[in-house]
């Protein structure tokens, strides 16, 4: 496809084109609440929604966070970027440091490469999306921990 006569938007038409294209290509699927994938750590429960393992993406996952008040989870980094909106409950989630409070409803956009920490101050269920082969490490570890579960 080729686009031209929109001056310095050109590229950016083409690009937003083949984008479409792209995820045209990928076809409608449906998770059934019977096929999601529960993943229990000693902290939180993950339930897998949607993956690359579940079915078609374009490389995204869409995944639950089940966390009883006064669970912690590791201090850990992942090398791609990830969505958390708190559905219920309240907790803390610390990036590089800084605690902040989220609520029902607020969302947290942390970048790739942050270290990050989640306490749940009540029981807590967060929404959560991101790269489906994003590579988690813990600080101080010498080898990554891979890809999550309940993310692939």
């Amino acid at each position: 496809m080729i686009v031209t006569g929109l001056g310095g938007f050109d590229n950016q038409v083409y690009d937003i084109a083949n984008l479409v294209v792209e995820r045209s290509s990928i076809m409608e699927h449906l998770v059934k609440r019977a096929d999601a994938r529960a993943t229990v750590t000693p902290n939180a429960t993950m339930t897998t929604l949607a993956s690359p393992t579940l079915g078609a993406t374009s490389g995204r996952s869409l995944w639950l966070v089940d966390m009883a008040a006064g669970a912690t989870g590791p201090m850990h980094v992942f090398d791609t970027e990830q969505i958390w909106t708190v559905i219920d409950g309240h907790a803390a989630i610390e990036i590089e440091g800084i605690a902040h409070a989220v609520d029902p409803g607020d969302t947290l956009v942390i970048r790739a490469g942050a270290e990050r920490q989640v306490h749940a101050t009540t029981p807590c269920r967060m929404l959560v999306t991101g790269d489906a082969a994003a590579i988690a490490s813990v600080p101080g570890e010498s080898e990554s921990r891979g890809t999550p579960a309940w993310i692939s």
